[in-house]
């Protein structure tokens, strides 16, 4: 190599560097393995636990159950093996999921195998838990308003971004440590109200009515709300997609590297979601059958002070889960406005990019209240692949395990279970999407 291209090389790496010095995933590496399980069990443990037990309940005891366990065994094992990747044995960090997908496939191709499905899945649920933020305050003001007086649930969303604007100005990953540990809290607060007052109600024997039988009385409903509760599993299993990100914001060293204590984190985090998923999941649907509601709180109903307390729980871990999934955005936009469009890393650019995609979302949020809906019909074609099955492709690209062994036959098993559910809950999903639409008011 000439003296001249040195000196290209080492300029290009210095940009380099002060660029990730700036970006939000890797400003700062000082996190411990906690910030891990409480940012996993923050991205992992949303809003969608509640609506289990209705999946439950298009799926019967049966597949519902099998569906709900396997999927936590797939996806903890395809956890792992993200945290196994995120480095190298040369010490190569992949600090963003392109990253890793662009080591496996190349350049070009690993940018669109994974930046379509990734943006898919971190602004759909932005959207999503904007809704979900707008109509878990809008629940609270209803259960304790004295006066009665209603109030539009667009409303509610723009407060709601409204502490969004202020949230998405801060610099990192780690320093928003302290909302996702009160998310996290949250969290496991209103699944456990969700489950502990589910079990209540069975004790006292409000479930002597319950029915177990198919919601659908035809056998073309049945298979579609089966395929429709896919989807919202596997929208419940959808952190994957920011868990390289997290790891990137941990102190990695040959001697101590990052996989260590991000594993311990995770792990932590994967027996969270057991406790808040499967007592939520099967007790929801022991006590009220095939008439819960989408959401268990409203089946619960009373008393109506807990009840508030929960959606209020919801609303904060709702605030934090946004910033989890908004902030590897901000990193993909901020990365691109100065990679390419060559704009200077400046504060100004970051509160007009940021401030922008909180108002977007927001927008989309108001407009689309069935918005849940959409995002199962394209989730289907992106939480799979990102979470069951795209980890598992990577892996036999990069670590090439010989041909039937044991990993391989995992991987591949994994790999056509994440296709199945890839094509099948999209279809669900748009007949739900269909029959959603038809009562559809703009801005209601």
């Amino acid at each position: 190599m000439s003296e001249n291209q040195q000196e290209k090389s080492a300029k290009s790496l210095a940009q380099e560097k002060a660029l990730n010095d700036w970006l939000p995933i890797t400003k700062s590496r000082n996190a411990k393995w906690w910030y891990s399980a409480f940012h996993n069990v923050t991205a992992m443990v949303g809003a969608g636990v509640l609506g289990l037990p209705y999946a439950m309940s298009q799926l019967g005891w049966g597949p519902g159950a099998a569906v709900m366990v396997l999927s936590w065994f797939i996806t903890l094992y395809t956890l792992w093996q993200m945290v196994e990747m995120h480095e190298n044995e040369e010490g190569e960090r992949f600090d963003r999921y392109h990253e890793l997908g662009q080591h496996a496939f190349g350049k070009k191709l690993g940018l669109w195998v994974v930046v379509p499905q990734q943006l898919i899945v971190e602004v759909g649920v932005n959207i999503v838990y904007m809704i979900t933020g707008g109509k878990s305050m809008k629940k609270v003001h209803d259960l304790l308003s004295t006066n009665g007086k209603d109030i539009k649930t667009t409303y509610f969303i723009l407060i709601f971004a409204l502490v969004h604007v202020f949230l998405s100005h801060l610099p990192s990953f780690n320093s928003i440590s302290g909302v996702s540990c009160a998310a996290a809290v949250m969290s496991l607060s209103y699944s456990t109200i969700a489950w502990a007052a589910s079990a209540h109600k069975g004790v006292e024997g409000i479930n002597k009515a319950a029915h177990y039988a198919p919601r659908s009385s035809t056998s073309i409903g049945q298979m579609f709300d089966f395929f429709s509760a896919l989807g919202d599993v596997a929208f419940a299993y959808a952190g994957h997609n920011v868990v390289l990100e997290i790891q990137a914001s941990i102190p990695s060293s040959p001697g101590k590297p990052s996989k260590v204590p991000m594993w311990r984190g995770a792990f932590v985090a994967y027996l969270v979601v057991a406790l808040c998923y499967f007592p939520v999941a099967f007790l929801g649907y022991w006590v009220f059958g095939n008439e819960v509601e989408d959401n268990i709180l409203i089946s619960l109903e009373k008393p109506r002070w807990l009840i508030a307390a929960a959606n209020i729980f919801v609303v904060i871990h709702v605030i934090g889960s946004y910033q989890i999934f908004a902030i590897p955005v901000f990193d993909m936009l901020e990365s691109f406005m100065v990679g390419r469009m060559k704009f200077k890393p400046t504060t100004r650019l970051r509160v007009v990019t940021r401030t922008s995609y909180v108002a977007l979302t927001m927008f989309l949020a108001m407009s689309f209240p069935f918005f849940g809906g959409l995002l199962s019909f394209f989730g289907g074609f992106a939480f799979a692949p990102t979470t069951y099955y795209l980890p598992c492709i990577i892996w036999l690209a990069i670590k090439k395990p010989k041909r039937f062994s044991l990993s391989w036959c995992i991987n591949w098993m994994c790999i056509i279970i994440g296709a199945l559910l890839m094509v099948l809950a999209p279809i669900g999903a748009l007949r739900n999407l269909i029959l959603q639409s038809k009562n559809f008011k703009f801005y209601s």
